[in-house]
């Protein structure tokens, strides 16, 4: 008697400390308008950090919330700094088409934003911003 092959999943998950950035709605041609995000995260020594950017689709109600919520602020300028949570990380190569990097490599990495765990707005925990004005 044959068994039916059950379907498995792997999840690349990551986490991180990175600052968001333009915060967009995207509206396809067809589908359902959508939220998106690009992170800057950080890594390396707190007296040399560098940066991976990511560019997220943001995934879930809650997710969508908060970063519908932190948005304003990210528009207004203010650094916006939030521990997050990515998954299905994926990289395509492209080449920089004009500016300063004309013709040379580049990539790409896109991922769905799953979960933001906390976020500060120019340093103020994010749940007590209404209590700063």
């Amino acid at each position: 008697m044959a068994t039916m092959a059950q379907a498995k999943q792997f999840a690349l998950l990551t986490t991180g400390l990175g600052y968001l950035n333009q915060v967009r709605t995207i509206e396809p041609k067809s589908g359902y308008p959508f939220l998106a995000v690009t992170i800057s995260a950080l890594r390396g020594l707190d007296q040399n950090v560098r940066y991976t950017y990511f560019d997220c689709v943001v995934s879930g109600r809650l997710c969508n919330t908060y970063v519908s919520q932190l948005a304003p602020y990210v528009e207004a300028g203010e650094k916006v700094l939030v521990r997050f949570r990515i998954r299905d990380l994926n990289a395509s190569a492209f080449i920089y088409p004009k500016g300063p990097k004309e013709g040379q490599p580049g990539v790409n990495v896109k991922a769905k934003l799953i979960g933001i765990d906390w976020a500060r707005v120019n340093g103020v925990a994010f749940t007590e911003m209404d209590n700063v004005a």
